[in-house]
């Protein structure tokens, strides 16, 4: 990465932002990026300054707790523990594009890549910064059924015996009893706890219980009720101490959000490139070939009695789980228009389907190309309900962090199993 590429990630400018900032052409903005020729002191300095200004912004706020981001993607945990008054002092994310958007739309330092960086060693493991609260989406891939299937016809390895992914949980578990926060929230998808017969998922609860001595907390949570989507994840929260915390006390609103909510429409202002002169842009609707393949794809399967192929709503309808692939051909979810062909999902409505973006908004800065914007909203967390878990824990939280530890567990008698929810 050049010294200027560095600069512009921690700034979280998209390059045209930083075109307009210092007064240069794009094409230079991306030949200093690419390491074409370098850029003047100046212009370095300026790019120092401004990302150290921007970064600074955010810590005039008051923090009721640190915490630490890993397997961030673009900060679905990252919005919900700031709504909540937590103050994030390290942030972890291997992509390099996921970086460039966390970094566009929140940041007060920089993005470290592969954690495994980090837990080499007790020197590595020390460099990151003391916490609170560790959150963590760690990759999925492992557990999932897609990810199982296909791992099982290349006839490799899943769970913790794939060398890649799946061993991350450790990495995860080392930092955590290394560092011994005093909570944390880790999200995963639904299979992790029939993976492997369950022997997975039994192992990871051995590891947070008796290993590293946390009280957990597991629950299935599906997105419908916050976003127009079913989205089944499992989350799980882990305290040092039982404070008395508990996933049967969950609320989910009473809410039914359709898709109509997150579509773009006519009374919106125009947002190139997505919403264009008060339409959808051309690009998104499929062309003749993909919309005559997936339409063929379907009928040949439907003969053979299966049930694969594209799904198609309108506004009134819930949508399927938003996947990764979405930008291969969209057909999971396609959006219906009336004497035309369907179409995909902008990434705008993408960030509204995840809760990156309240309906009708476009706030959240996408910086990206499309196909990255939909490999990164697929991988997310969706923000709501991140956020509905995070306030429920935070009574917990400050009470944990208020407490010294020597301290805790009489307080736990005095309290009995009912936690002081004023902190």
């Amino acid at each position: 990465m050049s010294p200027f590429e560095a600069l512009l990630e921690k700034s979280g400018l998209t390059p045209q932002e930083a075109s307009e900032k210092l007064e240069v052409s794009l094409r230079t903005i991306y030949r200093w990026i690419n390491g074409d020729c370098k850029p003047q002191p100046m212009a370095l300095k300026q790019m120092k300054d401004l990302a150290d200004m921007i970064n600074s912004q955010s810590e005039n706020r008051k923090a009721l707790f640190n915490y630490i981001d890993l397997f961030a993607g673009i900060g679905g945990f990252r919005k919900a523990f700031d709504g909540i008054q937590g103050n994030c002092v390290f942030t972890s994310e291997w992509d390099k594009y996921s970086r460039l958007t966390y970094q566009a739309n929140y940041c007060n330092h920089d993005v470290a890549g592969d954690i495994r960086e980090y837990t080499k060693d007790a020197e590595t493991l020390a460099s990151i910064p003391e916490h609170d609260v560790l959150v963590a989406g760690f990759p999925c891939q492992p557990f999932s059924i897609a990810g199982v299937s296909k791992k099982n016809s290349l006839g490799k390895a899943h769970g913790f015996k794939c060398d890649t992914q799946g061993t991350l949980f450790f990495d995860l578990a080392q930092i955590i009893e290394y560092h011994k926060p005093k909570a944390f929230l880790l999200e995963n998808v639904k299979n992790l706890t029939s993976h492997d017969g369950g022997n997975t998922f039994k192992v990871i609860k051995r590891t947070l219980e008796e290993e590293l001595g946390y009280t957990i907390q597991c629950k299935v949570v599906d997105a419908r009720n916050w976003v127009p989507q079913h989205r089944e994840r499992i989350f799980i929260v882990g305290f040092r101490r039982d404070l008395g915390f508990r996933f049967d006390d969950f609320e989910i609103p009473d809410t039914n959000p359709v898709l109509g909510s997150i579509l773009h429409n006519s009374n919106e202002e125009d947002e190139p490139p997505f919403f264009v002169n008060g339409q959808v842009a051309d690009k998104y609707t499929l062309t003749p070939k993909l919309w005559d393949y997936l339409v063929s794809y379907r009928e040949k399967h439907r003969a053979k009695g299966n049930g694969f192929g594209f799904s198609m709503f309108s506004p009134e309808n819930v949508a399927r789980t938003l996947s990764a692939r979405y930008y291969k051909d969209g057909s999971e979810i396609l959006i219906e228009q009336e004497g035309n062909r369907p179409r995909r999902l902008t990434p705008r409505e993408c960030s509204r389907l995840m809760g990156f973006d309240l309906p009708g908004e476009s706030s959240f800065n996408i910086p990206v190309s499309d196909t990255q914007a939909y490999r990164q909203f697929g991988n997310a967390v969706v923000v709501p309900v991140a956020r509905a878990i995070a306030e429920m824990m935070l009574p917990y939280i400050k009470k944990a962090v208020n407490t010294p530890d020597n301290q805790l567990s009489f307080a736990l008698e005095e309290t009995g199993d009912q936690v002081a929810m004023n902190g």
